[in-house]
C-alpha cells in the first residue's frame, strides 16, 4: 500500500526580527576526520515518487493553507505577525523590562497579563496584552525602549506527522543497546501517552498541563527516544523522561512562553539533553532563553524542520543548538528536510514506525523523528549539564557518524549520520498491537 507523504507546516521565519545577541557557539569540537562513504550518494531526493512531489511551491502552499485554516479556526486567539508568522493575538513578551519601559507599554495601551521566571536561567519575562493592533503596540514598544527585548508571543509547530494510511508494527529485529535506566532526557513536544506499552515501567516526569493530554506527535518522539519494550526500543532505552507538554490542547499551545517556561523547569531538574522537534520563526525571548540554556552546558537537539531546503527554522537554527535532519532508508535527506549550517547530525527520519496513540504502531516522517535518535545517543554520554562534556558528547559522536556528504561538514547531513541501527522499520499490516 502506498503510503502518503505527509509533511508538517513550519512558519516562514520574520525577516529581520533577530536581534545580534553574544554568539554561543557550539561545543568547540576537536577536528574530527571523516570516512566518505561513496557508496552513499548524496543525492537531495529520494526515489519515492510522493517525496517528488514535495517541492518548495507544493510546500510553500500547504504552509499557507495551514495558517488559514488555524486562524479561520481560532482567530479570537490566534493571528499573524507581519511577516504570516501565527502569533496569540493581542500578545507581546518582554525580557525584564525597567519600570520606565512599563510605563511606556501602559502608554502604548498594555496591561500586565501574567509574569514568568525562570531562575534556572536568571530570567524574568512580562506577558504584556493589547486590545488593539499587536504590531503597531510592539513597534511603540520598541521605539520608546531600543534597548529592551521585545517580541510577539510567537506560536511554533511539530516538525513531522504521524498520519498515514495502514497501521504497523515494529519489527524487532531492529538492533538493541543497553539499558539506559541511570539516563536523563528532556523532552518539549505535546503530551505523551504513558499507558502505551513502550513506556511500561519507565519513568516519565510529566510538566506543563493542569492534566495530562496525550498528542499522538509527543507520543512518537517519545517512544523514539526511550521506549523499551519486547517489540520496540528507543535510542536511550529504559531512560527516565522529563516530557513538558508545551500544547496541552490548546489553540495557543506551542506558544514562546510555553517553550520557554518549559526549558526552565527543565534546568531547574538539571537535564543535560533536551529533545525540541518544533520549529517556527526567529524571535528575540526564545533566543534569549536557548542561549541561556546552552551557555549552562544544556545540549538542546532540534529537528531542522520539513519546509523545504532553504527554510531556515528555530530553534534548530541559533547558535549552540544542534540542528538534525532527516534520512530515508537508503540514507538519503529528505527532499522537505532544511539545509545549512544549521544542520549538524542526520539521523534516520522515514520509512520507520513510532509509538501511536492509544496503542499500536504508526510510520511516520520528518525531521521530527531523526531528533530524537540524536538526542537519546548524546544523553546516554552526557549525564549532567557542563560545557566540556557536552562538546565531549558531541565530538565522540561526530567520530562515530558515518559521512555520507561531500567531505567534510556539509550543509545537507552536517557531521553525517548517526543512529543506522536504530531504524524501526515497519511490517505492515492490519494487525494493530495493543
Amino acid at each position: 500500500m502506498r503510503l502518503a507523504a505527509i509533511v508538517c507546516l513550519v512558519l516562514a521565519p520574520p525577516v529581520g526580527s533577530q536581534v545580534g545577541l553574544p554568539p554561543v557557539r557550539l561545543p568547540q569540537l576537536p577536528p574530527v576526520a571523516l570516512p566518505h562513504a561513496p557508496d552513499v550518494l548524496p543525492t537531495e531526493t529520494t526515489g519515492d515518487a510522493a517525496v517528488g512531489e514535495l517541492d518548495p511551491r507544493y510546500l510553500r502552499e500547504l504552509h499557507a493553507v495551514r495558517v488559514r485554516e488555524l486562524l479561520r479556526r481560532h482567530r479570537d486567539v490566534l493571528e499573524a505577525d507581519p511577516h504570516g508568522a501565527l502569533i496569540v493575538r493581542g500578545e507581546v513578551l518582554a525580557l525584564a523590562p525597567s519600570p520606565a519601559a512599563m510605563q511606556a507599554a501602559v502608554a502604548a495601551g498594555f496591561s500586565v497579563q501574567r509574569e514568568l521566571t525562570l531562575p534556572a536561567l536568571d530570567l524574568h519575562i512580562t506577558v504584556l496584552h493589547v486590545s488593539g493592533a499587536t504590531a503597531r503596540a510592539l513597534q511603540r514598544l520598541q521605539q520608546e525602549d531600543a534597548s529592551g527585548t521585545y517580541d510577539f508571543n510567537h506560536i511554533y509547530l511539530e516538525a513531522g506527522t504521524v498520519a498515514i494510511t495502514t497501521s504497523a508494527r515494529a519489527n524487532t529485529s531492529a538492533a538493541r543497546g543497553g539499558s539506559a535506566a541511570a539516563t536523563k532526557i528532556g523532552l518539549i513536544d505535546s503530551g505523551v501517552d504513558e499507558s502505551h506499552e513502550v513506556f511500561h515501567g519507565l519513568t516519565l516526569e510529566r510538566h506543563g498541563c493542569a492534566q495530562a493530554v496525550p498528542a499522538a506527535h509527543g507520543t512518537a518522539v517519545a517512544s523514539i527516544l526511550v521506549a523499551d519494550s519486547a517489540a520496540f526500543h528507543g535510542a536511550a532505552p529504559g531512560a527516565t523522561l522529563y516530557a513538558a507538554d508545551v500544547f496541552c490542547g490548546k489553540p495557543t499551545g506551542g506558544s514562546v512562553e510555553e517553550i520557554a517556561e518549559a526549558l526552565g523547569w527543565l534546568q531547574q531538574q538539571r537535564i543535560a539533553v533536551i529533545n525540541i522537534s518544533l520549529v517556527g520563526p526567529p524571535d528575540r525571548l526564545l533566543e534569549r532563553v536557548v542561549r541561556e540554556a546552552v551557555a549552562r552546558g544544556t545540549l538542546l537537539v532540534a529537528a531542522v524542520g520539513n519546509d523545504g531546503p532553504s527554510a531556515v527554522l528555530y530553534p534548530a537554527s541559533w547558535p549552540g543548538v544542534i540542528g538534525v535532519t532527516g534520512v530515508d532508508a537508503r540514507g538519503r535527506v529528505l527532499a522537505e528536510a532544511g539545509r545549512g549550517a544549521q544542520v549538524k547530525f542526520a539521523a534516520p527520519g522515514a520509512d520507520m514506525v513510532a509509538a501511536q496513540l492509544r496503542g499500536g504502531y504508526l510510520r511516520v516522517r520528518g525531521t521530527s523523528f531523526a531528533a530524537p535518535i540524536v538526542a537519546g545517543l548524546l544523553a546516554l554520554a552526557l549525564l549532567s549539564p557542563g560545557n566540556q562534556a557536552a562538546g565531549e558528547a558531541v565530538a565522540a559522536l561526530a567520530h562515530s557518524a558515518r559521512h555520507v556528504g561531500v567531505p567534510g561538514v556539509d550543509s545537507t547531513y552536517g557531521y553525517g549520520l548517526v543512529g543506522e541501527e536504530l531504524r524501526l522499520q515497519a511490517a505492515l499490516g492490519s494487525t494493530r498491537s495493543h
